[in-house]
């Protein structure tokens, strides 16, 4: 068994990961080609992998700038009162800004990923987080994006 629980990957099922992690609209028959599988084996394998929870789901790489959220920002969080229970997820869940939320090693508890339409509103969320979870925030813009969501091992 690997280190999450699932037996091991083989090889072959290891490189269909890896061609859905590069594009996740690959067709079935695609996948067949570069992997030497049959269509209907590729199919079995994918619903299998998607099955033991390797696959958690299938996204579009999105434009923020051209849909209205062009400011990106990483907040990093820690309790105020450190006795009170850990729930800050639980808490920010439903701030539709916040695209991720990390538990990290260090001094902060949490870093989350905001995308916003302007310095403004970055304001106004931060306000809304630290009053929603009662934690202190230090706030990282970002100011361009090299690579995003690379598959691994890349």
């Amino acid at each position: 068994m690997s280190q999450s629980g699932n037996p091991a990957v083989e090889a072959i099922d290891r490189q269909i990961l890896e061609l859905l992690a590069k594009d996740g609209r690959m067709s079935y028959t695609d996948l067949g080609r570069a992997t030497g599988l049959s269509t209907s084996a590729v199919h079995q394998r994918v619903k299998r992998l998607e099955q033991r929870g390797l696959i958690l789901g299938y996204g579009a790489t999105v434009n923020y700038a051209e849909i209205g959220v062009p400011l990106t920002a990483l907040i990093s969080i820690r309790p105020i009162d450190p006795s009170q229970p850990d729930d800050c997820p639980d808490r920010l869940e439903g701030l539709p800004e916040i695209e991720s939320c990390w538990s990290v090693a260090g001094e902060e508890s949490y870093v989350l990923k905001v995308r916003t339409t302007t310095p403004a509103e970055l304001e106004l969320l931060l306000g809304r987080i630290r009053s929603a979870a009662n934690v202190s925030t230090r706030t990282t813009i970002v100011l361009s994006t090299y690579y995003e969501n690379r598959p691994v091992g890349h």
